[in-house]
């Protein structure tokens, strides 16, 4: 893993665009404060909340989630122009789930409406009913993943829905990525900045 342990650290970590760095160090972060929240996520989250058994708590809804993740693999690709932050979470108030089923039906999502790409239809009725199922019946809280650690099963892919509003004091900011590196802010400071704030 990139960095140490939950059970050390207290924190789970999120991706932001540099665009947002100056409001999320003002107000925090709430799961409907970027633009991408309307534009690319949120009919997605209504998508696979229709399939949400009934076992699953009323109060776990994608459409009003901050997404993070448990960890990150040593070779996890970012994406450029991006920051990684790290927070501290109410751990009563998040749940946990594999985020690589639910990353496998995306772009079926998002293409099964484009001419030429209908026929992700019948993958999202098919296979990626299997594929939600799957995503909720390995879905669990955060305390009870704590005790299980099924973010640890390999394949498991941990993202946390986190359901409540992160302050700006409980967020640390980790690190910058452009396309080419990946540099802790100090050291994007000393090699972009004069050290003044």
């Amino acid at each position: 893993m990139l960095f140490p342990d939950y059970s050390q650290t207290g924190l789970v970590y999120h991706v932001i665009s540099l665009n947002d760095l100056a409001k999320v160090k003002t107000h925090g972060i709430s799961y409907d404060d970027k633009a991408t929240y309307q534009e690319k996520y949120k009919d997605y989250h209504v998508f696979v909340n229709r399939y949400r058994p009934k076992k699953i708590p009323d109060w776990v809804d994608r459409t009003r989630a901050v997404f993070a993740s448990m960890n990150f693999r040593e070779d996890h690709a970012f994406h450029s122009h991006s920051m990684l932050l790290a927070f501290s979470i109410d751990p009563s108030r998040c749940w946990v789930a594999n985020e690589n089923r639910a990353n496998q039906l995306y772009e079926p999502f998002i293409l099964h409406s484009v001419e030429g790409f209908y026929d992700a239809r019948d993958y999202l009725e098919g296979p990626g009913r299997d594929l939600i199922k799957e995503y909720w019946d390995t879905s669990l809280s955060f305390t009870d993943n704590l005790s299980i650690r099924r973010d640890r099963t390999k394949g498991y892919d941990a993202e946390v829905l986190v359901f409540h509003d992160i302050k700006p004091e409980d967020i640390q900011y980790i690190a910058i990525v452009s396309d080419h590196r990946i540099m802790t802010v100090d050291t994007w400071r000393k090699t972009f900045c004069s050290g003044k704030e």
